[in-house]
């Protein structure tokens, strides 16, 4: 049942020690608010499917110990380098790593979407990636001889974390033209979003709005977070804070670095 949480901390509840959380590529509106509220709680041993890149996020949740599997296609900081505390997991072996492409998870939050076991893929075929994916299935093709395709298992993760512009006290939330949300949300058995305001009305009777807004029945909690993407940015509201991710990636090249960076933005969060 929807609830509008009075804080971000009631609002992430649902996202428990063990949680397969599946977050948003570092473009498309990251609950970086909620990330933080994650960490200060403790959470441990998360599966992270970012569907189908990340960055600050997932080095941050890596850094800080909440990661146990990382399911994503990359972890990069782009323009300010190597995300470095996920470059240190898995150079050490701390996380458990399952290599994905961009449309391999694409494809299998699909089929969770639409409620089946596997998603079929060709463009996988000759890729050494398929060495390390026992889970996915090499087959020939029931409809052509000698034309082999790639069986992939649905993706079906235990609460999607999402942050966008709006929603209404229904529990709609507008997610605009960032569709790839909304695979996240009908693939997760939960829902748990920040958003920058709460919209007076529903959105789902406004006809300009309503073609980009998620119901509220696929929703479990949602939380206000002004800027709640910061230091990354939000599509057409903010940029991204350059000046800030190149201190992060300045900080988090050490474990001591990165244990300061926790205790200055995380424990002690100050806003941009």
């Amino acid at each position: 049942m929807f609830q509008l949480a009075k804080s971000i901390g009631d609002a992430i509840v649902p996202i428990g020690d063990g949680c397969m959380l599946v977050v948003p590529r570092e473009v498309s509106g990251v609950p970086m608010a909620a990330t933080r509220a994650l960490i200060k709680r403790g959470v441990k041993r998360l599966h992270l499917v970012a569907l189908p890149t990340s960055s600050l996020q997932a080095d941050l949740l890596i850094g800080a110990g909440c990661v146990e599997t990382l399911e994503t296609s990359a972890v990069s900081l782009g323009e300010f380098g190597p995300a470095p505390r996920f470059t240190a997991a898995i150079t050490s072996g701390a996380i458990k790593m399952k290599d994905a492409t961009c449309p391999a998870l694409h494809a299998a939050l699909q089929a969770s979407e639409k409620g089946v076991p596997f998603m079929p893929l060709r463009g996988l075929i000759g890729s050494d990636i398929l060495k390390y994916r026992d889970d996915w299935r090499v087959i020939d093709s029931p409809f052509g001889k000698g034309d082999p395709i790639v069986l992939l298992p649905a993706i079906r993760p235990d609460v999607a974390l999402i942050h966008a512009p709006m929603a209404d006290r229904f529990g709609n939330v507008w997610i605009g033209r960032q569709r790839e949300l909304a695979t996240m949300v009908h693939a997760a058995a939960k829902t748990v979003a920040t958003v920058e305001r709460i919209h007076d009305g529903n959105l789902l009777e406004d006809p300009t709005l309503a073609a980009g807004t998620l119901p509220g029945f696929y929703v479990e909690n949602v939380a206000v977070a002004e800027r709640g993407a910061w230091p990354l940015g939000l599509p057409d509201f903010y940029p991204v804070d350059a000046a800030h991710v190149a201190e992060y990636a300045r900080m988090a090249a050490t474990t001591k670095g990165f244990a300061d960076y926790l205790d200055r933005y995380v424990y002690e969060h100050r806003a941009a």
